[in-house]
């Protein structure tokens, strides 16, 4: 399952990628906003971080205007690994070499549908390769006490 979380600025991409999940028979749970109107990202982040508490094995897409708050907020959880990507590469090496788990876009870069499904579909069928990234990796999670 994937769990969507946004603010007002991500709304319309988040909606975009509903529709192509719905198309594509992609679970997923959208844990909001449901509109354009102004919200505070970091309650959103905070959705999607109480959600990945419960459900450890599943991912989260975070969107907000630039991805930099969503970034900031969800990477405050030490059992989320949150990876701003603007490309297919930087999405496959997010997963590949940092294990993250949750994907966060940028909603007013403004490309093509097409463009962020390369985005989202690299992150969610790329794998860990574990090796000498796992030691990386947990080092990340004994930062924060």
């Amino acid at each position: 399952m994937i769990a969507l979380a946004s603010d007002h600025a991500g709304f319309q991409l988040k909606e975009l990628i509903k529709k192509y999940f719905d198309e594509n028979n992609i679970e997923y749970v959208d844990l909001g906003t449901n509109s354009i109107d102004s919200v505070d990202y970091p309650i959103y982040a905070k959705k999607l971080a109480e959600y990945l508490s419960q459900n450890t094995n599943d991912f989260g897409i975070l969107i907000c205007g630039t991805g930099i708050g969503m970034s900031v907020a969800i990477n405050r959880y030490n059992y989320i690994i949150g990876a701003l990507c603007h490309n297919k590469k930087t999405a496959k090496l997010a997963r590949q070499h940092n294990n993250a788990n949750v994907l966060i876009l940028a909603g007013r870069d403004k490309h093509t549908l097409k463009f962020y499904k390369t985005i989202v579909n690299e992150f969610l069928n790329t794998s860990f390769l574990g090796d000498r990234h796992t030691k990386r990796v947990d080092m990340l999670k004994n930062l924060v006490k």
